[in-house]
């Protein structure tokens, strides 16, 4: 079915907008330094106390400092194999490595979703930060798509995931714009390679092993259609911006909208040059009331809330 989205808020697409008209103006009220780590925290608390609303803006660095590592030990664990046969090194360039089957491909993309959208992060980061504002008025933009607010006890209804999600397939057919659930998927494709479950409910891999390959028949289709699929990632102008895509776009325009005027916090957190939601788009900032405060909380705040992440630079507006 086509659905018209043109008359509902789009807040993806306004905030870039935004963003490109405010660089300019905003930049030269930017300043960085060093705080002290009691003294950046205790800002931060205090901008939290004062603001009618906390904007949280979040990229990948803060799943990374709740233990969603994808080199090092956390890949060496769930994918030995592919290691060993094909010599990949992290978990992110074996998404797109040349696999000679789609049996093997789709093996290596069920752990990848199964570890890193359907197990908790190690590290109670995504928690810590619940607890700072459960009792504000927030909302969250991320462009993550491991669903860790979600898993965290975040509303739902206050989380915009910009850049798809790990737990949804789309089809690879652009006419088709329909996305689906693919927890079923992956637990029957962990279970084909040999994973089992512990007394916890979680799977693990047994000492003799696992397969690298799925059968056949368990490479997954889209059910209307019976096309290949593909994850609903944003990766070029294919990616599938479905119904609730286009719900929170509307609900995050909603909510900037409601507060314009107001003091509102935009509190950065976890964000680089790929994957930037205020501090290098600089969204909203031309509206921003002359009393909200935009606080790129990177380092000092990330390393209070897992208590592991090394301290680094804290840009905060003067």
């Amino acid at each position: 079915m086509n659905r018209n989205y043109f008359k509902q808020p789009d807040g993806y697409r306004e905030t870039i907008e935004r963003g490109i008209a405010g660089v300019q103006r905003f930049r030269g009220g930017l300043t960085e330094g060093n705080l002290p780590r009691e003294k950046a925290i205790q800002k931060l608390r205090t901008e939290i106390a004062k603001a009618d609303a906390v904007v949280i803006g979040a990229g990948a660095g803060l799943s990374t400092s709740a233990g969603f590592i994808y080199t090092g030990e956390r890949f060496e664990k769930w994918f030995p194999d592919f290691i060993s046969q094909y010599g990949i090194r992290d978990m992110y360039s074996g998404g797109f490595y040349p696999y000679p089957s789609k049996e093997i491909f789709w093996a290596y993309w069920a752990r990848y979703i199964y570890i890193n959208r359907y197990l908790d992060p190690p590290k109670p980061v995504y928690k810590n930060l619940l607890s700072l504002v459960k009792d504000r008025d927030y909302f969250v933009i991320t462009t993550n798509v491991d669903h860790c607010f979600q898993k965290a006890g975040f509303d739902r209804k206050r989380l915009f995931y910009t850049q798809g999600d790990y737990g949804l397939f789309q089809s690879t057919d652009p006419s088709n714009r329909i996305t689906f659930d693919n927890e079923e998927w992956v637990i029957k494709a962990m279970e084909a390679q040999g994973f089992v479950k512990n007394l916890e409910g979680f799977f693990e891999m047994p000492e003799a092993g696992v397969s690298m390959e799925i059968p056949p028949e368990l490479i997954p289709k889209h059910p209307v259609d019976g096309s290949e699929v593909t994850m609903n990632l944003r990766a070029d102008d294919s990616f599938v911006e479905n119904d609730g895509w286009h719900a929170a776009s509307a609900a995050y325009s909603d909510f900037l909208r409601r507060h314009e005027g107001q003091h509102i916090l935009f509190l950065e957190i976890g964000v680089g040059a790929n994957t930037p939601v205020f501090y290098v788009l600089n969204p909203i900032r031309p509206k921003m009331a002359k009393n909200s405060r935009f606080y790129p909380g990177n380092g000092y705040f990330m390393k209070e809330l897992s208590r592991i992440t090394d301290s680094e630079r804290l840009r905060r507006c003067a």
